[in-house]
């Protein structure tokens, strides 16, 4: 591209072709990448993102309401079975105390044991049968409830995923030209799915020990106040150490999946270009890149690992404390009789189980904290600005006659940086326009405007007198079709890849515009002919015969206007000659406009322009410009000097 690129962060991607800014199936060619990578922009704080992130599950708030009666229902049958089987517990001491009224008898009288009674194994056998029916319906109810979680948890991904797409489709290209390709992926794909890991491995084990902790106190508070005040000691010690830690491992997460983007961007860059890293034999440098990248990743990645790991083994210790505290301390008041032992040991159950619930709290702060860290970056992506919204002041015709009007037309990609001011033209209908100048003269930003892939800061571009600005981007761009330097093509058949810029064309239509474009004439020379496969590269075609299906998928569109930019750069000269009679046919009743170094393509152009510092310097046929003896005809005879002379 010879276009003045916009503003990129240091080592970024300096631009990308015009029909990057479409969406569509997966392309197989992309231009380089840039090397290097940005400073990465802060991330949201934790309770912020956290907060945001939460509210996403607002549209399923019904079955999130099941989730919630599900999981009570689940946890206060489970807290119910540690109290029932205390008393189990105190049915057997009892029966013991009978047979052995000896042994304790002031607590043997406190428990109504009487002697020669021995053990009740029919309330025993009530007992537990009632537990065992007790934890059977808690199970249910606990798989209803992450069945449901589940559901709730895609179903709200699903919804970010799509309003991620729906983004990319609405922000400038200005956003495109400015993030490496790498960061962009990393945040579509890593960072989604790590905010679905998160929200699965977590909301679910979060709810359960939230509830489970609550309905474990209330049991222990009901059995012992004392004890009950010994345990709650561990709460906020527990909360502390899990701040401290999470705040730490917080920072490390976010810094963890800024290397993940920079490293994707880095392969991706790697593998596109992978044929001129082996021409020119730079593998151990792009290594040595990469290993340096890689052990930034393994630093942040294990920093953030090591640091959130601490947060279990911490709590579990505390509990540990609390457990032998509260054993001992009830431990005496059985021996003083100011408690049953079937309490005591369904108190050291749900402390216990306190315990556990604090630890699987702290076991799942590294997931969380990993997924808020990548919905940071989503977020960030979402409240990227967006283009200007569409305007419909004006109806454009059905049929075009195709004369387009630059009046006084200025833009500049950086407000410091002038690049096109006051420049004015007018390209009358059928005409075929040549843009030529040095490379960033602005001859592919002047086609970006047209395109409408940025805005004007002044002036503006006319269609049959029509304000481009007035009618929504998708109408004017409906009525161009597009031939690129780099050829676009994707996984599917020669068929498909015609038919892209045209669906609904039929059998008929399809090979009209192959035959017409010369793409017939090697397809059918294919095993499998227009059902041939391109596969990843397109390495079963060459570079002109890639160009020549592009160039039919142009003809098929049946635009009104037809921009063709740097179509024959890359291919040979026999080949060239097919391309340009394909190009002329396409270009045959239509509005043209074709940016070419080869000066040779375009000396039959009825109008050629040339621009400097994006400023129409001069303009005419190729004889006028060759006569006058200016710009044009430095540049011709540069081209050609050399090869006359030799």
């Amino acid at each position: 591209m010879s276009t003045p690129k916009p503003p990129a962060a240091p080592g970024a991607p300096q631009g990308t072709s015009s029909a990057a800014a479409n969406a569509g199936p997966r392309p197989m060619m992309r231009g380089p990448m840039g090397a290097g990578f940005g400073p990465p922009q802060k991330a949201k704080s934790f309770k912020a993102s956290a907060k945001r992130l939460l509210g996403r599950l607002a549209p399923e708030r019904r079955l999130i309401v099941f989730v919630l009666a599900f999981a009570i229902t689940s946890v206060a049958l489970n807290v119910s079975g540690p109290k029932i089987l205390g008393r189990a517990t105190d049915l057997i001491f009892k029966g013991y105390l009978a047979r052995h009224p000896d042994t304790n008898p002031e607590l043997a009288r406190n428990m109504g044991a009487h002697a020669g009674q021995g053990i009740d194994f029919a309330a025993l056998a009530h007992l537990l049968i009632i537990v065992l029916l007790i934890y059977v319906a808690a199970s249910i109810f606990a798989w209803l409830q992450t069945y449901i979680l589940n559901y709730v948890v895609q179903r709200t991904v699903k919804r970010l995923r799509s309003d991620v797409e729906t983004k990319l489709m609405r922000v400038p290209l200005s956003y495109f030209d400015g993030q490496p390709h790498g960061e962009v992926l990393s945040r579509v794909t890593n960072d989604i799915d790590n905010v679905a890991m998160g929200l699965q491995q977590t909301l679910s084990q979060i709810l359960n020990s939230l509830l489970s902790a609550i309905g474990v106190l209330v049991m222990m508070v009901w059995i012992s106040p004392l004890l009950a005040l010994i345990a709650f000691v561990t709460i906020p010690v527990s909360l502390v150490v899990t701040a401290k830690i999470g705040k730490r491992a917080q920072k490390g997460f976010v810094a963890q999946w800024k290397h993940v983007g920079a490293l994707n961007g880095q392969i991706e860059e790697a593998f596109t270009g992978h044929a001129l890293v082996k021409v020119f034999g730079r593998h151990a440098e792009i290594q040595k890149k990469f290993d340096a990248k890689n052990h930034e990743l393994f630093e942040a990645g294990f920093k953030a690992q090591f640091v959130s790991s601490i947060i279990m083994p911490a709590i579990r210790f505390i509990g540990n404390l609390n457990y032998v505290v509260i054993a001992v301390v009830g431990g005496l008041r059985v021996a003083t009789s100011k408690m049953l032992l079937g309490s005591v040991q369904a108190f050291i159950q749900y402390s216990q189980q306190f315990t556990q619930q604090l630890s699987q709290l702290a076991s799942v702060a590294n997931v969380l904290q990993s997924g808020v860290a990548s919905a940071e970056r989503v977020f960030e992506l979402l409240d990227t600005p967006e283009q200007s919204a569409d305007r419909n002041d004006a109806k454009v015709p059905a049929e075009l006659r195709g004369e387009v009007r630059f009046d006084d037309v200025s833009f500049r990609y950086k407000a410091d940086v002038p690049l096109i001011e006051h420049l004015s033209l007018v390209a009358s209908p059928g005409q075929t326009i040549a843009i030529v100048g040095p490379t960033g003269a602005g001859k592919t930003t002047l086609v970006n405007l047209l395109m409408r892939f940025y805005d004007l800061d002044a002036g503006a571009i006319r269609i049959d007198g029509i304000d481009i600005s007035s009618v929504p981007r998708s109408e004017v761009r409906s009525r161009f079709g597009m031939v690129l330097q780099d050829t676009w093509l994707f996984n599917g058949t020669i068929r498909d890849n015609i038919k892209y810029s045209n669906p609904s064309a039929t059998e008929e239509e399809m090979l009209a515009a192959a035959k017409a474009t010369y793409v017939d004439r090697f397809v059918r020379a294919l095993p499998a002919g227009y059902e041939t496969v391109l596969d990843e590269e397109s390495g079963n075609l060459s570079v002109g015969e890639k160009q020549l299906i592009t160039i039919a998928r142009a003809f098929l569109a049946n635009p009104s206007i037809l921009i063709l930019d740097e179509a024959t750069s890359s291919v040979d000269t026999r080949t060239e000659v097919l391309v340009q009679r394909a190009m002329a046919t396409l270009r045959e009743r239509r509005t043209s406009f074709v940016i070419a170094h080869r000066l040779s393509t375009i000396r039959d152009a009825d109008l050629i322009l040339v621009m400097e510092q994006g400023t129409i310097v001069e303009q005419g046929t190729h004889d006028q410009l060759l006569a006058s003896g200016g710009a044009y005809s430095r540049l011709y005879h540069a081209q050609f000097a050399a090869p006359s002379a030799a």
